[in-house]
Parts: C-alpha cells; structure tokens; sequence
C-alpha cells in the first residue's frame, strides 16, 4: 500500500459528500483525478485491504427514539433464510450472525429502530411470527448511546 492508497483510504473515512458526483468530491480530497481514485478503491478491495463501504444511521435524527438489539436463536439450516427476511424489514439496520457461546444460543442478530419502546417490541414480534421464531429472542434495549465513528486509519 503506498501513499496514495492511504490517502483514499483517508478520504473514504469523512463524511460522504450528498452531491451528484460524490467520487469526483473524494478524489479531489486524495489529490487525484476521479478515475485513478476509483481504480485505487478496486485495487483495495480486490485484495482485500478494504472489505466493505457502509453508512452509520443516526438514528435520532431520523426519528427514531428507541432501539434493541434482538438475538435470536435460528436453526443453522434455515438462519441465511431468516436473516434475509428480517433485513428487509424497514426498522432492521443490522441484520447478521454470529457463533453461539456455552450458555448464549443466540446466533442471529438485528439492530431495531423505533419510535418508541413499544414500537420496537412490536417490530420484533412481526419479525418473530413472521418468520416462525418459536423462542422469544433476548432484546436488549438501547439505555445510552456513545458517539457513532467509524475506524480511523492513516492519521495524517
């Protein structure tokens, strides 16, 4: 990875600009033209060096009040199936699984956002027959929210 790389990386950390051609924006910033800056972030991620782009919902300042982390215990065969159903749903903005621990049989997690306490609740038991969940999942409730940042990497 060479100095270049590392200041794409730089800018595809700051906020994505909301502007027609938002590449040509960050390209500006890695001091590059816009397609020697897309080729870099397809060189990145065809090795690997970056895995994913992805937005960080403030929820509050959507609307939403309340949210819960729902884990969920969903057979092995059938939880790729579940979680693409309850991904879909509107108020889910994380949807994805994890191994099970001694004691912790949950493997499938979503993040729900809310209106209230009770709109979450009722969210999640959509989701629940909606799927043919049969155990309650284990809701753990947002009661403080730290600040919302994403990895910083390449300090200048």
């Amino acid at each position: 990875m060479d100095e270049a790389d590392k200041r794409v990386i730089r800018a595809l950390q700051e906020n994505f600009p909301l502007v027609a051609e938002p590449y040509k924006e960050l390209a500006k910033i890695a001091d590059m033209t816009e397609t020697e800056f897309l080729r870099r972030i397809l060189k990145l991620k065809e090795t690997g060096a970056i895995r994913k782009m992805g937005a960080v919902l403030k929820h509050r300042n959507v609307g939403f009040t309340s949210n819960v982390l729902c884990a969920w215990e969903i057979s092995e065969d059938k939880a790729d199936e579940v979680a693409k159903s309850m991904s879909e749903e509107r108020q889910v903005s994380h949807c994805y699984t994890r191994k099970t621990a001694p004691g912790w049989d949950y493997n499938l997690y979503t993040m729900i956002h809310g209106k209230s306490r009770e709109d979450c609740e009722n969210t999640a038991r959509r989701l629940q027959e909606a799927n043919g969940v049969t155990k309650q999942p284990a809701m753990l409730f947002t009661v403080k929210e730290w600040k919302k940042t994403g990895m910083k990497y390449f300090f200048e």
